[in-house]
């Protein structure tokens, strides 16, 4: 049962507040441009956990390159890894390629429109399926971002301790109908660039963990380096400048998502 009881009236009145204010404060971004699934997927994890002036530029250049499920599905690691260099957590690149050969391999190269068959495929998560369905597809469900529920907290003056699931509840029976796409990307918007966690003081409920010196900017070192050439674990240790168990423990870890191999003391991007 939905917590979160609004009038008709009051409902129909936010939406039109939403959708006035995005006809004329919408960002320009390159995969509103588009409702092909697969480029909307690709830009959806790309956006996972990275700002989006950043993303941009690597859109682009992804979607050149990796047009479709077919040439990502076929892509070499090194490829992957060069052209999603700069985003960071490049295991999210290594987990895009399995879902292109999964959606190759059993859906004949097609995204399925099922959010439980979506939920299912490598990367995906609930959120991920949910905005496939709305921005690709216009499908009348309701997501929960962190703008969206900075967005729904002050304007509705909710609790912000308020459970996730009543919070997506509450978004799906707000959504208006066959305008999901305009509605959530109207949402991003101004949460994003007018009602920000700094005018709120609504704060998120996870916080991004510091990057420096932390053992992701080293795997991300180590990435780099081995986009280059091929290189010795002596030899990461001694540019990376850590200690070499510390070394050998985000190598074994990289090797075991598929992001490198070894040969003896050799390290490499296949």
């Amino acid at each position: 049962m939905m917590l979160i009881k609004i009038s008709k009236r009051r409902r129909e009145k936010f939406q039109l507040k939403i959708l006035n204010w995005y006809k004329k404060n919408k960002r320009d971004l390159p995969w509103r441009k588009t409702t092909d699934p697969y480029k909307v997927l690709v830009s959806e994890i790309m956006l996972q956990q990275t700002q989006v002036d950043r993303v941009i530029p690597k859109y682009h250049a992804w979607i050149k390159k990796f047009p479709d499920f077919k040439a990502l599905a076929k892509a070499s690691t090194k490829d992957l890894l060069e052209y999603w260099s700069g985003l960071g957590y490049n295991s999210r690149a290594i987990r895009l390629q399995k879902l292109a050969q999964v959606v190759m391999k059993d859906h004949n190269g097609k995204l399925p429109e099922d959010e439980d068959i979506l939920i299912k495929l490598p990367g995906i998560g609930p959120y991920t399926a949910k905005s496939v369905l709305i921005f690709a597809l216009n499908k009348n469900v309701g997501t929960v971002d962190t703008n969206i529920r900075r967005i729904f907290i002050y304007e509705f003056n909710l609790d912000e301790s308020m459970k996730d699931q009543d919070l997506l509840e509450f978004a799906h029976e707000i959504t208006p109908k066959n305008k999901s796409r305009d509605f959530h990307n109207a949402l991003m918007d101004y949460g994003a660039t007018f009602l920000t966690s700094r005018k709120t003081g609504i704060k998120p409920i996870s916080k991004q963990s510091t990057f420096k010196e932390s053992k992701r900017m080293y795997r991300g070192k180590i990435i780099k380096l081995l986009l280059q050439k091929k290189r010795t674990l002596t030899e990461l240790q001694k540019e990376t400048k850590k200690e070499k168990n510390y070394i050998q423990g985000i190598v074994s870890d990289l090797k075991q998502e598929g992001l490198v191999k070894t040969k003896g003391n050799l390290v490499f991007i296949p």
